[in-house]
């Protein structure tokens, strides 16, 4: 079995999200016209894992707004997409990175993280 060395448990989460702007340092930004609908289904205060049918670029970042079922906070993030895998003929997996986000949102992250576990109990 291979160790799993992320900084944070991943946490199952439904959200969803819509992108129509990416851009990266020194290129222009990509507009992208019928918004990417995104399907979150993992997240950690690392970042998040989410699938799309849309083929979105690899070091690219955009900006989200996550906001959790345990909390009324929103979450205003600025999203780094690290990997894309082909999931068959159903669109892409990525995986993602928070960038710059402080630490005053962690106690989301953890009263999520708990209420999980309370389902899960």
């Amino acid at each position: 079995m291979m160790e799993d060395k992320r900084r944070y448990e991943r946490l199952p989460i439904t959200l969803e999200l819509e992108v129509s702007n990416l851009f990266k340092q020194d290129c222009p930004p990509i507009h992208i016209d019928d918004d990417a609908e995104i399907e979150v289904f993992d997240i950690s205060k690392a970042g998040i894992g989410f699938m799309s049918d849309t083929e979105l670029p690899t070091g690219y970042y955009f900006n989200a707004t996550l906001q959790f079922e345990t909390t009324e906070e929103i979450i205003l993030s600025v999203v780094k997409i690290l990997y894309k895998a082909p999931i068959g003929n159903a669109g892409y997996r990525y995986g993602c990175e928070f960038v710059g986000l402080p630490s005053m949102y962690d106690h989301i992250f953890e009263e999520y993280g708990a209420s999980v576990h309370a389902k899960e109990g």
